[in-house]
């Protein structure tokens, strides 16, 4: 019995011994490292000398200082090794313009989109007031103010709507109202921009936030950055837009139109070519588009990625990158090419 015990204490002793032994070594190990650990913020803006990293300076990379690690260090993948370039000839495009002041931070993209769109909820059911169209679906259009300027696109859109059955010139009778202001173009570059439209709006005396109104709306925002900045308030309007952004678009009650050109026709030409049972119409070409093509910008990537699709054939891609006054600093290798069969 006496042995047993005595076996027994050996084996733990012997077993606590160890484990001081290992503790030791630990120990030892972390005296021996620099401890820097405690002058580091926890900022990512903030860089000590003691991290590696690499600092750009006239398009050469050059290390800087490195701690020396006591462990393996992880290989992670280098800066310079990108992937592989879907556009041409491995051109890459700046998705962002040189300006940098000129810039809308993501706070004040939401700023904007919280102050125009403040009725993000509104449906139908909610925004729209149905006991105006008990009597029929009849449209009213303000009448103009005098020194107004309505393009040549936005009059064509009024000239349709004043021809058709719809049409009434008693707002008592309405259940949709049209503005007379041109809000088709809202960025402040273009010449075609409408100053005050807010105060205008505000003013009518059947606004009422905007319930039972119909906005138009092909251009918003301002260069680089084209947020959907209308510069006055939606409020209960609807609003038929091109190039909708989904997190502003109300569904079942915003419409979705397209972007089209003031040479656009105000009406249809001759019948068409769709027949029974003709699927696809038998017509010579299936898509056609002519328009810009942004070396730099939104959708720069998204139209320079689209060329390949063109054959010539029955589908039609013609790009310009005539675009800006700075368009030949960022000019790539499709340039001259897509000019002159855009030109001809």
């Amino acid at each position: 019995m006496q042995a047993k015990k005595r076996y027994l204490l050996v084996s733990v002793g012997a077993g606590l011994l160890f484990l001081v032994y290992l503790w030791g070594l630990q120990i030892g190990e972390f005296q021996q490292q620099p401890y820097q650990y405690h002058q580091f913020p926890q900022y990512p803006q903030y860089h000590q000398p003691d991290y590696q990293y690499y600092h750009q300076s006239q398009e050469v990379y050059q290390p800087l200082p490195q701690r020396s690690p006591s462990r393996p260090p992880r290989h992670w993948p280098e800066s310079t090794q990108l992937l592989e370039p879907y556009l041409e000839g491995g051109e890459q495009e700046e998705d962002s313009p040189q300006v940098q002041h000129q810039h809308t931070s993501p706070r004040e993209r939401r700023a904007i989109r919280d102050n125009i769109y403040r009725n993000k909820r509104c449906r139908m059911e909610t925004c729209f007031d149905f006991a105006r169209c008990q009597t029929g679906f009849r449209v009213y259009i303000y009448p103009p103010q005098r020194g107004d300027e309505i393009s040549e696109t936005y009059q064509k859109i009024l000239s349709s709507i004043e021809e058709s059955r719809f049409h009434t010139t008693d707002p008592s009778r309405a259940c949709l109202f049209i503005l007379a202001v041109d809000t088709l173009d809202r960025d402040q570059l273009s010449a075609q921009f409408v100053q005050n439209v807010r105060l205008r709006i505000q003013s009518l005396p059947t606004w009422n936030d905007g319930r039972n109104h119909l906005i138009f709306n092909l251009y918003s925002g301002t260069w680089p950055d084209y947020t959907e900045d209308l510069g006055f308030e939606v409020g209960q309007a609807m609003l038929a837009k091109a190039s909708a952004d989904v997190v502003n678009f109300r569904p079942n009650f915003d419409i979705s139109i397209p972007l089209f050109s003031k040479e656009h026709p105000l009406k249809g030409g001759g019948m068409g070519y769709l027949t029974l049972n003709d699927a696809p119409p038998s017509r010579k070409y299936l898509l056609v588009f002519k328009g810009k093509r942004y070396l730099t910008g939104i959708g720069s990537e998204t139209r320079n990625a689209l060329y390949h699709i063109h054959n010539g054939e029955d589908i039609i891609l013609l790009t310009t990158c005539k675009h800006g006054k700075d368009w030949e600093k960022h000019k790539d290798s499709r340039c001259d090419r897509d000019n002159e069969e855009y030109s001809k």
